[in-house]
């Protein structure tokens, strides 16, 4: 028979995410491609960076709008290649 355990989560540290390098470097108005999950991928528009550049605001094409993308999501983000 199974123990019965309690998980106390809001105890347990939070884990600390750090941004890719190419993170640290996208700047508002930088053309990305955003590979949100495998097969998926487009392109857009940096509309804006945190100060830690942990969090980035990106408007994709084609009228998707506007999402929040943080980099512990397991989103990907490179610049786009010119």
């Amino acid at each position: 028979m199974a123990k019965y355990r309690v998980n106390k989560t809001d105890e347990q540290p939070l884990r600390r995410v750090e941004p890719n390098g190419h993170w640290r470097q996208l700047r508002r108005g930088d053309r990305v491609s955003v590979r949100l999950a495998p097969g998926f991928e487009t392109g857009g528009l940096v509309d804006a960076v945190t100060a830690d550049h942990s969090v980035v605001w990106v408007d994709l094409d084609g009228g998707r709008g506007r999402t929040l993308l943080h980099c512990g999501d397991g989103v990907e983000i490179r610049p786009h290649d010119s």
